[in-house]
């Protein structure tokens, strides 16, 4: 699906992403994270490659991620955006994605992650399939 430019925008405005990914049990698993707009997919960067999230991914690939945007909408209700998808895993380039990230999370200064020669980690790919929420995205 075409990512409207209305959702891109909020989460490139450093909108923080709540992640569910579903367990073996099948309860969901809710992870925040930082996340990045790719055409019309969605990134996030891991450097641990073996997180319960990735392994829950690997086992089922479908996805939810929420955001919570700053208007407030009729009838009182703050924007927000939910993304659903299916989500791959792209082994390296965390921690170049964590950068990029962090200087729109943290400020444009900051070093991230703080460490030399950070492992290359995974980064997670979600392809939209449907959004859903309140503003302009939602209809």
């Amino acid at each position: 699906m075409t990512l409207p430019e209305s959702a891109k925008e909020l989460i490139r405005s450093g909108a923080l992403g709540h992640l569910v990914t579903l367990g073996s049990d099948g309860a969901p698993q809710v992870t925040c994270v930082w996340v990045a707009v790719d055409g019309d997919d969605l990134l996030t960067a891991h450097l641990n490659p073996h997180q319960r999230k990735l392994e829950n991914i690997r086992r089922d690939p479908r996805v939810a991620i929420s955001f919570e945007g700053t208007a407030i909408r009729p009838p009182g209700l703050r924007e927000h955006l939910v993304a659903r998808g299916r989500a791959t895993i792209e082994d390296g380039g965390a921690a170049e994605l964590l950068q990029e990230l962090a200087r729109v999370h943290l400020g444009p200064d900051v070093r991230f992650p703080p460490m030399d020669d950070p492992p290359p980690g995974v980064r997670l790919r979600i392809a939209v399939e449907r959004v859903s929420g309140i503003g302009a995205w939602a209809g």
